[in-house]
């Protein structure tokens, strides 16, 4: 197995291994008209995302929500996403990349965002549970950063190396996490960042995740 035996990709979930983004927009929209915002477009959508969420959102009203209204559009987005998610399969090809990765006797984890409730039963639904050492979602309240939990993460894993880990995911905020948390990132432009917008952080940016993985064994070898 060679020097990429102790090798660990960190997978983000959402936009990543799940290919979610007709939710994830109804969603949004859902809670823009609760403001009175007009849709978005997923190619507006995906120009204008950002996190953390309240920034996001600050792009498009001119100021930051007020707490009542994050309140609210949290609240709404959350309830139609729930509502929607079901329709959503996983990303193209994951599944033959995950039990590829694990055969090969390397480590593999995810961190997201989502909460964590909901994340776990929706990972052990398709399946692709066993493939992983840790599953870790959000606790607590949404719109932060990942970079904390991404430390947090790491240190729970044990016998893997921040050095020898690659954070696959969708978002600038993946890079950010994973140099937070000393590891290396590659990231996926078929979730919520159009290529443009990944491209100015410093990381290999990739168009599937059979490449994403490619470039992943390319950074620990």
């Amino acid at each position: 197995m060679g020097k990429q035996a102790g090798a660990h990709i960190v997978w983000d979930w959402n936009g990543t291994l799940f290919h979610d983004n007709e939710a994830i927009i109804g969603a949004t929209n859902a809670a823009f008209a609760e403001l009175g915002l007009q849709p978005l477009t997923l190619e507006q959508y995906r120009a204008l995302y950002c996190v953390p969420v309240p920034k996001f959102y600050e792009r498009l009203l001119g100021r930051l929500p007020t707490d009542a209204e994050w309140q609210v559009m949290d609240e709404v987005f959350h309830r139609y996403y729930a509502e929607h998610r079901d329709r959503c399969r996983l990303t193209d090809g994951a599944v033959e990349l995950l039990a590829d990765w694990r055969s090969a006797g390397r480590s593999q984890s995810i961190l997201s965002m989502y909460m964590h409730d909901e994340l776990v039963p929706l990972v052990r639904g398709f399946g692709i549970e066993p493939h992983f050492v840790r599953i870790d979602g959000r606790i607590g309240p949404s719109g932060g950063s990942k970079a904390e939990h991404m430390v947090r993460h790491l240190q729970a894993l044990a016998g893997v190396d921040p050095a020898r880990t690659v954070v696959i995911g969708d978002a600038a905020d993946d890079a950010v996490a994973a140099r937070h948390a000393g590891a290396q990132a590659v990231l996926y432009t078929g979730g919520s960042h159009s290529r443009a917008s990944l491209e100015g952080v410093g990381v290999p940016v990739v168009d599937t995740l059979a490449e994403a993985v490619a470039e992943a064994q390319r950074l620990v070898a």
